[in-house]
């Protein structure tokens, strides 16, 4: 098995077709279909389902694909292990975290971390933890900010805590002041409130709806779906109040009135990940360590 096949076959996988394959990776299209056709014969099953037309994965291919991008994204990781020998004058740290920790957390750590490497590239990837672990396990990613406890925890990943951090209510100014108008907010007291919610999927969503559940009452939304920046606007525009983490409002919180929670409040540990079976590269240890000595 070759390497330069699994890559053809990776590009039919993913762009189901044989000529725009091989427009994507530079090569005649006979001489790819003659790769394809011959790691199929190395391999003893045919990889794809050829109706006119119509290209699909066989059920060997389907089990090929996930094992075939991830020795692509380890030979790729490997090769820009060895271009950043060169004292960290290039080369590139493929980060992925959570939309709040963009906004909170990370500007100030990339610009030290850019002002120190300007060569290297900052590959950012946002999503939630879910979606960022799946990313690490295939080796799209070096490492991840995660928020903990993970929603499927894998002994193929190592995590690192890195902070624990409060959550705060937002709301606008020329609302009325959330809960009873005091100096904190209770949970109990964002029973009646409108509240602004992000999408399904999203840490800080579930985060908040447990909260209220516990409380005993189930949260009334006036705006659902959004990112962290879209949250923010709702609620400056007087849609409704929101959950967020200190850092965002401190950071971005701009034009909103914050009001902490009231003891014990609402926590969130954030932690960085990365594979255990491979050491992230050179760079990105780097930018690890500037993350764990901020």
């Amino acid at each position: 098995m070759q390497f330069q096949q699994l890559q053809y076959f990776v590009a039919v996988a993913e762009t189901r077709h044989f000529t725009r394959a091989a427009e994507l990776v530079h090569v005649a299209q006979p001489s790819l279909s003659q790769q394809i056709k011959a790691l199929e014969r190395e391999l003893g099953a045919d990889l794809f389902l050829r109706a006119r037309g119509n290209i699909t994965l066989t059920d060997a291919g389907e089990a090929l694909l996930p094992l075939a991008r991830r020795i692509l994204a380890d030979a790729d990781t490997a090769r820009h292990e060895v271009q950043e020998l060169v004292q960290l004058r290039r080369g590139r740290v493929r980060l992925g975290a959570t939309p709040s920790l963009c906004t909170g957390l990370l500007p100030d750590v990339l610009r030290a971390f850019h002002d120190r490497y300007p060569g290297i590239r900052l590959l950012i990837e946002e999503g939630g933890s879910h979606d960022l672990v799946r990313q690490l396990a295939r080796g799209a990613l070096d490492l991840a900010l995660v928020v903990l406890p993970l929603p499927t925890p894998s002994p193929a990943l190592t995590t690192v805590e890195l902070l624990r951090e409060d959550l705060v209510v937002v709301s606008s100014p020329e609302a009325r002041a959330p809960g009873r108008g005091g100096r904190v907010v209770d949970i109990a007291d964002l029973e009646g409130e409108r509240l602004v919610m992000f999408r399904h999927g999203y840490d800080l969503r579930e985060l908040t709806v447990a909260a209220c559940r516990s409380a005993g009452f189930e949260p009334d939304f006036a705006v659902e779906g959004g990112e962290m920046d879209a949250v923010l606007g709702f609620v400056r525009a007087g849609l409704g109040v929101a959950v967020v983490p200190r850092m965002v409002a401190t950071r971005g919180g701009r034009g909103l009135r914050v009001t902490p929670l009231a003891r014990p409040g609402l926590h969130r540990t954030i932690a960085l990940a990365h594979r255990s079976d491979v050491a992230p590269p050179r760079a990105a240890r780097e930018l690890q360590r500037m993350l764990l000595e901020r």
